[in-house]
């Protein structure tokens, strides 16, 4: 187990009727004028924003309300809310939605409360660590990114259709509330994207060339083999309690840095994902089952006894002492577990048949022009990532 720091400072609230908690959480932290930031005309369609609203009538709080966040957040929306929160002298950002309204709302955070810097060419894009951003609250309504108590943002920006990511513990929200019943009415689609997602996180941390990090792989097996557990009837009954709340909380655990303690990470599939869900508006959790298949057989030789150990604590498949043959088995039944939830496998299902010139664009960009190389488990260059990006795309 390597040395590390472990900060996650969210309160969570969780349970029924808890988002109508968020006026006095924010008073508790300070809060005294706040930007309600959300996404779809669904927040309004359910009563949730109205919710909201008069959870911050009844804290005596002033607001102003930011709506229009798409998936995928996009830069141009963020601005507009930096420009809000000036003119209105914003303290506090209330963040209804899943994560991508917590992405949006993190960023207009960060440049809201640093007015000298740009939010994407000095921060998001540029990587300056900062020391500040406006404190910042949410209610989620999908359990997917775990953007509710992890230090990262993700954005889009909606001019060059780049997408970058940002960490930084400065942006972790003060409190985020979780009522599992906010997650009935989402698309069955979306919830097991949604349920990808919280898997993923866990296997980016799972995935690692790190030995004896006992404590913290078994906490990511946990988290994948519960969402495993109730993904199907969270999908097949979108009103069980159980199954929403078990994921919901799993979703949180699978992204707060708990999970991965102590090892080096890999994060590949991430990071060749945003180039695919940039260019092609693709959800997040189905662009990163399109890509894991052919990442992991064409890394995992780096060291197959790591994959036959995920095929038997999750999906209980014996070990033969064949290492290569129990990692390939491995990978097969997580696909085939990702397609029974109705998830691409392959780029062809997600995006269509690509051709080469798109292939080889998606490998220069996910390098930042040839001047990256990504993953922990494997080191992946262009030539490495276009590989696995071309193998995708003729599944």
């Amino acid at each position: 187990m390597q040395n590390f720091t472990f900060y996650s400072p969210t309160k969570i609230i969780f349970g029924k009727d808890t988002e109508r908690n968020a006026g006095q959480e924010i008073v508790r932290f300070g809060g005294t004028r706040v930007l309600l930031h959300y996404g779809s005309k669904s927040a309004e369609k359910s009563g949730l924003l109205s919710r909201a609203e008069a959870s911050l009538r009844e804290a005596g709080l002033y607001y102003t309300k930011l709506g229009g966040v798409e998936p995928n957040p996009i830069l141009s929306l963020v601005y507009e809310g930096v420009s809000l929160c000036k003119k209105e002298k914003i303290d506090f950002i209330l963040a209804v939605g899943g994560g991508s309204v917590i992405d949006s709302a993190k960023a207009i955070s960060i440049g809201a409360k640093n007015p000298d810097l740009d939010v994407w060419d000095d921060v998001i894009a540029g990587g300056k660590q900062i020391s500040e951003v406006l404190p910042l609250g949410t209610i989620l309504t999908i359990a997917a990114s775990g953007s509710e108590m992890s230090n990262s943002v993700v954005i889009t920006n909606d001019k060059t259709v780049v997408k970058r990511g940002y960490n930084n513990d400065i942006v972790r929200p003060r409190f985020s509330i979780l009522n599992p019943e906010l997650t009935y009415t989402l698309p069955t689609f979306q919830t097991a994207c949604g349920c990808a997602d919280i898997m993923m996180h866990s296997m980016e941390r799972f995935f690692s060339v790190t030995e004896g990090n006992e404590v913290s792989d078994m906490l990511a097996v946990a988290v994948f083999n519960t969402v495993k557990k109730y993904a199907r009837t969270a999908i097949d009954k979108p009103e069980d309690y159980q199954s929403h709340s078990e994921i919901m909380w799993a979703g949180s655990l699978s992204h707060n840095g708990i999970t991965g303690l102590g090892a080096v990470n890999d994060w590949a599939t991430h990071q060749m994902g945003h180039e695919i869900s940039a260019l092609f508006n693709s959800a997040h959790g189905a662009a990163l089952t399109a890509l894991w298949g052919s990442w992991a057989r064409f890394v995992y030789k780096t060291r197959p006894e790591r994959f036959a150990e995920f095929g038997s604590k999750v999906f209980n498949l014996p070990l033969t002492g064949d290492s290569d043959k129990d990692a390939l088995k491995a990978i097969s039944k997580t696909e085939e577990f990702f397609s029974s939830l109705g998830l691409p496998v392959g780029l062809t299902e997600l995006a269509g048949k690509l051709s080469e010139d798109e292939v080889r664009n998606l490998a220069y960009r996910c390098t930042y022009q040839m001047k990256r190389t990504i993953g922990g488990f494997m080191k992946l260059g262009y030539d490495e990532i276009f590989e696995i990006y071309r193998v995708a795309s003729a599944k």
